[in-house]
């Protein structure tokens, strides 16, 4: 095989998230249909017309020493949990170089975020306003910058093949994956650590989101406001955390012995030209994206058996991505098991990406679709172009080669699709 067409797998996974501080404890809430939801206690939320938001279930600093977490952004510090729960459950040891499996000229990061440091910028700014300019901290500029979550990831494992940062909104994370996936297919690196993360629970992006009317305003049930495919549904509910996955190429895991999760299959991308908040309400560009993967990649439709569907509750957007499905899969789309796990994770925007290909992963690797909860009036449209996974999780094929989708999608009209199949 040709080094520009290599096979690529999954070989460790990690997660910070709503439903759990781990990997396991994030699947584990995804399979029991649990929400992460909850109301805002903070002071300033009593302000804001959106009081509920799906934080972290395990605070960074329950988990980062003190002092290496005061130079680090909320983002940055969800990323480092993930980033070394994946490393270590890749089988690495220790950084590259001082671990001998793996070449640090031959390692590389991406890890994305929609916004970045938000929370750093806004919360130095008041400093500078209420306590002058000595107060602002020195470590505000690596902390704010879009890459630091990306920069303190490659710190960690040692990588030298390139560290990046791809931002596009919501589908950030997903575009992270799919650089890396790339830097391994045409030679760069054999080993990529690759995801999104986001922090972004905050006054200001509530108020902001909340007056675009994107977030769901359901205060009074906050478990139930984020409802994928219910024909009441009225936007998302924002979460925080962050995914991160190692990918590698077949050869060199082989080579050590690596337990594989899954064969990452390839992206496809493309641009709506449409708006830039709201989605092409037909799924035209997304349609071109799902085509693109395949066309770049030997991924049989027939294969296909689980979407993890970018789904945020939103009465415009959940409902484009079904019928670009549709337009591109037609009746195969019949046999797809589509997840929304949005519905439990709230969105996480440029972190949804790495949460969500984490569990697609491991929806393969266990042959089990997570639920999509709170569907009490599934939307006529949902129901027409999909085979929406409800209520419960549903048993994937235990036999035989199949694959799954991860779907992600952001302002500006950004469209990535990811493709995972089982080994």
């Amino acid at each position: 095989m040709s080094p520009t067409n290599r096979t690529v797998v999954v070989t460790g996974i990690g997660a910070t998230t709503p439903l759990g501080g781990d990997a396991a404890s994030t699947w584990e809430g995804l399979i029991a249909g649990k929400s992460g939801v909850k109301p805002l206690e903070q002071d300033w939320a009593a302000e804001q017309a959106v009081r509920i938001a799906a934080q972290i279930a395990v605070e960074p600093s329950e988990v980062i020493p003190r002092p290496q977490a005061r130079k680090l952004d909320r983002s940055a510090q969800f990323a480092l949990i993930a980033a070394q729960e994946a490393w270590k459950d890749a089988g690495f040891e220790a950084r590259a170089g001082d671990d001998a499996s793996v070449d640090p000229d031959r390692l590389g990061a991406v890890i994305a975020s929609g916004i970045g440091g938000v929370t750093t910028l806004l919360d130095q700014y008041d400093v500078l306003k209420e306590k002058g300019v000595r107060r602002v901290s020195p470590h505000t500029v690596p902390m704010l910058m879009p890459n630091s979550p990306s920069a303190n990831v490659g710190l960690l494992v040692g990588a030298r093949a390139g560290v990046h940062t791809p931002v596009s909104a919501c589908a950030s994370g997903a575009e992270a994956i799919g650089y890396a996936i790339e830097m391994i297919r045409t030679g760069r690196a054999d080993v990529v650590v690759a995801g999104g993360t986001e922090a972004a629970i905050h006054p200001l992006p509530i108020a902001a989101f909340g007056n675009m009317m994107a977030m769901s305003k359901n205060n009074e049930d906050p478990q139930g406001a984020s409802r994928p495919y219910d024909a009441g549904r009225d936007g998302f509910v924002l979460g925080e955390g962050a995914g991160v996955i190692v990918l590698e190429s077949a050869e060199h895991a082989a080579a050590r012995g690596a337990r594989v999760y899954a064969e990452a299959v390839g992206q496809g991308i493309s641009a709506d030209a449409h708006d830039i908040v709201q989605p092409e309400p037909e799924g035209r560009g997304i349609a071109h994206a799902l085509q693109n993967l395949l066309d770049g990649t030997d991924l049989d439709p027939a294969e296909i058996v689980h979407v993890n569907a970018h789904a945020t509750s939103t009465p415009a957007g959940d409902v484009a991505e079904l019928k670009a499905l549709r337009k591109v899969f037609g009746d195969d789309t019949d046999h797809m098991a589509v997840s929304a796990t949005k519905s439990m994770t709230g969105h996480l925007l440029g972190g949804a990406g790495g949460v969500e290909s984490v569990a697609t992963v491991l929806a393969l690797y266990h042959r089990v679709a997570p639920p999509t909860i709170n569907v009490e009036n599934l939307d006529p449209e949902a129901e027409a172009n999909a085979d929406i996974v409800r209520g419960e999780a549903r048993k994937l094929p235990v036999e035989g080669r199949i694959a799954a989708l991860n779907d992600s999608f952001g302002f500006g009209g950004h469209n990535v699709v990811l493709a995972f199949r089982t080994v």
